[in-house]
């Protein structure tokens, strides 16, 4: 494998974009540090032409700007696999927009790969063995080593010859349209900052009381304050399982700590002073001041769209069987209870319910219609 160039410098970057422009199709993959800072990064953009493999370093650079244009190009194919975390942290970080999005795990799904891993598919059909040693590296640390260049290498340089065969197969089964629909509203999504309550990103809170919330809120903004002070992923600091053990309990002692899954007594020693005090603010709380989860507006359960739903469900197993295809991946379930509950009469009206698609309507729609009765 020839040496793989790292371009360091804006103007180098801005040349190579240039570059980028004159090819109808790209292939780009990143690499983050998420897995050991408080607020994660970019730190490495992966890019494969037609010609060559070149690196992105985007942390000796102050911005990426020369690349937003062809970024931006949908005359300008961009294959990535499982575009979703890549386009959101791009935008987040440097206001990069995707548009001509080529995504090869999407194009997986809807051939009905039951493993659509990029490592998967590469040693499926090319016999290839991805190292998956770096995948969890901190890619902030600098010089890469020359391992780690050629894992980031690795990641594009296969996607042009992949992307050209998934088409074909998807050419062949009727599906171009499907995954054109499934880029385009892909290439809109951004990343959200999360607002509220922690307890709210919290699996189970909503089964706690009032005070167990405090309890539970209190300890998340203490490993978020934690984290960020030691420049870690909140993750690494405390799992959330083991602080909703805290709040479902509330141990008042470092033996009570103890006796929860996932606290060990080192990290007691380390930790436990400050976790209990925070435990202790909370049950200070006096009840005017203790949260409330909100609850959405709860439905009434109708039989008759329970009894849709099921019908609705069995066509669909049996239609994904047929198109050899994920059940989830042809239609979720949300749509299918929105459909179950407004009954559409046409396709015009499936169309207008929330979260359909127009190969939905177009290919699904028939099968739906008839299924309800319509």
């Amino acid at each position: 494998m020839p040496d793989t160039l790292i371009l360091t410098d804006s103007g180098a970057i801005a040349d190579f974009a240039r570059e980028l422009h004159a090819f109808p199709v790209i292939a780009v993959d990143l690499e983050a540090d998420s897995m050991h800072c408080y607020k994660e990064k970019v730190c490495l953009l992966q890019f494969t032409t037609p010609e060559r493999t070149v690196l992105v370093d985007p942390l000796t650079v102050s911005d990426l700007d020369s690349l937003k244009p062809v970024m931006a190009d949908p005359a300008v194919r961009k294959i990535f696999h499982a575009a979703d975390y890549d386009i959101r942290c791009l935008y987040r970080d440097f206001a990069i927009e995707i548009n001509g999005l080529f995504d090869t795990m999407i194009s997986c799904q809807f051939l009905g790969e039951e493993k659509f891993g990029l490592a998967d598919i590469l040693g499926k059909y090319y016999g290839l063995v991805l190292d998956k040693q770096y995948q969890r590296a901190d890619w902030a640390l600098r010089p890469l080593t020359p391992e780690m260049i050629r894992y980031a290498a690795e990641d594009t340089r296969h996607l042009h010859g992949l992307a050209l065969m998934l088409e074909e197969r998807l050419a062949a089964k009727g599906r171009l349209d499907w995954v054109a629909e499934e880029f385009a509203l892909l290439e809109q999504v951004r990343h959200s900052e999360h607002g509220g309550p922690m307890f709210l990103r919290t699996k189970g809170a909503a089964a706690l009381d009032r005070r167990q919330l405090a309890v539970l809120e209190e300890v998340l903004q203490w490993r978020d304050r934690e984290a960020r002070r030691r420049d870690r992923p909140p993750f690494k600091i405390l799992g959330s399982k083991s602080l909703f053990e805290v709040a479902r309990s509330l141990p008042r002692s470092e033996q009570g700590l103890v006796a929860i899954e996932g606290i060990s007594p080192r990290l007691v020693e380390r930790f436990g002073r400050t976790l209990l005090a925070a435990v202790e603010t909370a049950m200070a709380l006096p009840e005017t001041e203790l949260p409330v989860y909100p609850r959405g507006e709860r439905r009434l359960r109708d039989p008759e769209v329970d009894k849709r739903m099921s019908v609705l469900k069995e066509w669909r197993q049996a239609t994904a069987l047929e198109l050899e295809i994920d059940s989830g991946v042809l239609i979720n379930n949300a749509t299918l209870e929105g459909i179950a509950r407004s009954v559409p009469k046409t396709e015009e009206a499936l169309g207008a319910i929330p979260g359909i698609k127009n190969w939905q309507r177009r290919v699904l729609g028939p099968g739906i219609l008839n299924s309800l009765g319509s």
